[in-house]
């Protein structure tokens, strides 16, 4: 891929067609989308956007290094509080519906279900998910739960983060506001607060 700095002339048009490509996903699903869908989105013709990315997967496999960089850029600033204050943070973050949106949870998943048969893409995923484990065994370790149950506690906790968060996108009666609830007890209660 060519690599552009942001600022620049390519780097604008670069996040012009990542912006359709996440507009195509939405709409269409990421199977269902085409190049042509997307350069025609980036007001481009799909030969013109060949030459900012190689194809498809290469547009996904950036568009989820951009989105897992802003969620582990998130989760660094939330590190210097308090371990109570991290828990409501993380629970406003995905479950808010403002912090990550609906629309960029779906392409997530999305990004989830090709990382089943994409090296690059599950190695990504794999790496955000180490991240994320890392970051909660320390909020844990900080916590009345403490050393001895931080790991396993982080374990549960993400896992519980997945779930929730998946569950309430595809199942209409968990609300939100009920699955925020549900992870912010039950996190509290891992870590012992």
């Amino acid at each position: 891929m060519n690599r552009t700095l942001p600022g620049t002339r390519g780097g604008a048009r670069q996040q012009l067609i990542l912006t359709a490509f996440h507009h195509c996903i939405i709409e269409k699903g990421y199977a269902k989308t085409t190049l042509r869908d997307v350069a025609r989105g980036a007001g481009m013709t799909a030969s013109h956007l060949l030459y900012y990315f190689p194809g498809k997967d290469t547009i996904l496999e950036h568009y989820f290094e951009n989105v897992s960089q802003t969620i582990v850029e998130r989760l660094e600033s939330f590190s210097s509080e308090s371990p109570q204050y991290q828990v409501d943070l993380l629970s406003d973050l995905f479950f808010s519906g403002k912090g990550i949106t609906r629309s960029e949870i779906g392409f997530m998943l999305e990004c989830f279900g090709v990382a089943v048969h994409d090296q690059q893409l599950r190695d990504h995923k794999k790496k955000l998910d180490l991240y994320c484990k890392a970051y909660l065994t320390e909020l844990f370790r900080q916590s009345p739960c403490g050393q001895e149950k931080a790991e396993d506690s982080a374990e549960i906790g993400y896992s519980m983060l997945i779930g929730l968060r998946t569950a309430a996108f595809f199942d209409s009666r968990l609300k939100l506001s009920r699955a925020r609830r549900l992870f912010h007890n039950e996190l509290s209660n891992l870590a012992g607060l």
